[in-house]
């Protein structure tokens, strides 16, 4: 069992993740920043079935406090749906940075994209300076389409892959490049 939780608030610096997984009677959980190093901490139980309770005490508490479930930081797989969302978001979040917009609208959706895609943002966040450009947005919009399974030919017609939604692609391999904008 294992459980990876961010809370995201752009514009008050928060960009944290707080991960818990059972392995016999321990409990190990992890929390920091995205894209640091993370904390860690081992809760030795005397059962397994103990390890268990605590896992859903622990994950609980974290909700309770606005974290929600999300991926691992560029290290693990997301839904096809998830990747569907992200770029809708992003779609959105263009359409504000063309327009130097950057309202409590802006804050949302952008706080929204971050829950499903974590990213390393640096210590101090500046909501505003994210994506400084379109060309920043587009740059995550086609690196993020890549991922997505191509249609199916079918000879005189094209369809799409059955069950798309729930199959999963790796983040892993754009990972290098996917936050060119924020390591510059």
């Amino acid at each position: 069992m294992e459980t990876y939780l961010v809370y995201v608030d752009a514009a008050n610096n928060s960009n944290k993740f707080w991960s818990a997984k059972v392995e016999d009677n321990k409990v190990t959980v992890q929390w920091g920043r995205v894209g640091y190093n993370a904390q860690t901490k081992v809760h030795s139980l005397t059962s397994q079935q103990q390890a268990i309770f605590k896992y859903y005490n622990l994950i609980a508490e974290k909700k309770a406090k606005g974290y929600q479930e999300s991926q691992p930081q560029m290290d693990s797989s997301c839904s096809v749906a998830d990747i569907r969302r992200a770029l809708q978001l992003l779609n959105s979040l263009r359409t504000y940075v063309a327009n130097h917009n950057f309202n409590n609208s802006y804050l949302q959706t952008l706080n929204e994209y971050l829950k499903i895609v974590p990213t390393p943002l640096g210590m101090q966040i500046d909501p505003y300076r994210i994506y400084q450009s379109v060309v920043d947005v587009d740059h995550q919009v086609q690196l993020l389409d890549s991922l997505l399974p191509s249609e199916a030919v079918v000879v005189g017609r094209n369809t799409k892959m059955e069950n798309t939604q729930t199959q999963t692609v790796s983040l892993k391999s754009i990972s290098k490049n996917f936050w060119r904008a924020f390591s510059e």
